[in-house]
């Protein structure tokens, strides 16, 4: 069975900031086709799609975000021009000369350009050129006049970053793959997904870059066993920066995490994981992040507590618009996670 990169390519230029997912639901919905048959949308926006599995297994918790780093208008001035609020982390030092999409509610999405209000290097001092600009000295420039501008986009209106998907051969880049890739593998492993060895509950969550809102939600209504967050990691295999702080290196494998700032993997799960992975010559590596946080986290801490894990997809230039992970990756992901969910007894933990 091949792999389906003009979904991922889909998902990647799909528009969706946190509490805006809608667009890159509906690519899901679509790509699952008769899987989705059944599924359902909750209050905060996630997609859940369950799967039956022998009626004493174990219930298992699949999620994946579907939202991006991004923003909305916060103010338009009086000359047209647009400021900022984000919505989840961004370098500042990545935001310059860059096309957006501004989502206007009475006009329809405009291009635009996002800038900082900064002299231009030709009339800049030294100083000048040294200082990286706060998020509130940002602005959107439509090209239009200033009421236009105020007639059609409101306050509050959606404003992502543009930037096509590429497929270089081995490696993609694009954006939002922080973590379109990971929604990629969760449908990739559903479509294989014949002989299920336990309950699947496949969440594609909302608002996980503003504090996994979507995952809190769901884990407590679902009330899993297992929890397996699927998200990219930090693959710093690249000049600059010591061997040791690499995290990951892109093209070795899934990341299995041992543990971000967010959440601790149950050891069990982590073993288990590798064992399948060894057993089934599938690339892995392993992940320990200083800083950042998952779905697990949030499913981890759900009522009394769930087992969890994340499966990570290694990715260089993180919370960039040109985001690189290896397909070798995210494959070894896919092969996993479907032999997790397929193989009796993986997902039930050993006697104390």
């Amino acid at each position: 069975m091949t792999h389906d990169y003009d979904l991922l390519k889909r998902l990647s230029e799909a528009d969706g900031i946190p509490g805006h997912e809608e667009a890159v639901r509906g690519v899901i919905r679509e790509a699952l086709g008769d899987l989705a048959a059944g599924a359902r949308v909750d209050a905060m926006g996630n997609l859940i799609v369950e799967l039956a599995g022998p009626a004493d297994a174990p219930l298992v918790m699949v999620s994946a975000h579907m939202d991006e780093i991004g923003f909305v208008v916060r103010h338009v001035d009086d000359k047209g021009f647009l400021r900022l609020q984000n919505h989840g982390g961004f370098d500042l030092r990545n935001l310059f000369a860059r096309h957006v999409r501004v989502h206007a509610r009475h006009g329809g999405p405009r291009l635009g350009v996002l800038n900082p209000g900064v002299k231009p290097v030709h009339v800049a001092t030294p100083e000048d050129r040294k200082k990286i600009p706060e998020l509130d000295e940002f602005v959107v420039d439509l090209g239009l006049p200033a009421e236009t501008v105020k007639a059609e986009v409101r306050i509050g209106d959606m404003v992502t970053l543009v930037q096509p998907f590429v497929d270089l051969g081995d490696v993609v880049s694009g954006k939002a793959m922080d973590d379109r890739s990971g929604c990629w593998v969760l449908v990739e492993t559903l479509r294989r997904l014949t002989s299920p060895a336990v309950r699947v509950a496949a969440v594609f969550s909302t608002q996980e870059e503003v504090g996994l809102r979507g995952a809190i939600t769901s884990a407590f209504a679902i009330e899993p066993d297992v929890g397996v967050a699927l998200d990219t990691t930090l693959a710093i295999d690249t000049p600059g920066t010591p061997e040791h702080l690499s995290v990951t290196r892109l093209g070795h494998g899934v990341a299995i995490k041992v543990r971000d700032s967010a959440s601790i993997s149950q050891p069990w799960l982590v073993d288990a994981l590798a064992d399948l992975a060894a057993a089934e010559g599938i690339a892995h590596q392993f992940e320990v992040l200083p800083l950042g946080g998952t779905d697990a986290g949030a499913i981890q801490r759900s009522r009394g507590g769930v087992a969890s894990v994340t499966l990570s997809n290694p990715s260089r230039y993180v919370h960039t618009v040109v985001e690189m992970l290896a397909k070798r990756d995210l494959e070894a992901a896919v092969a996993l996670l479907t032999a997790f969910l397929s193989t009796p007894g993986a997902a039930v933990a050993p006697p104390a």
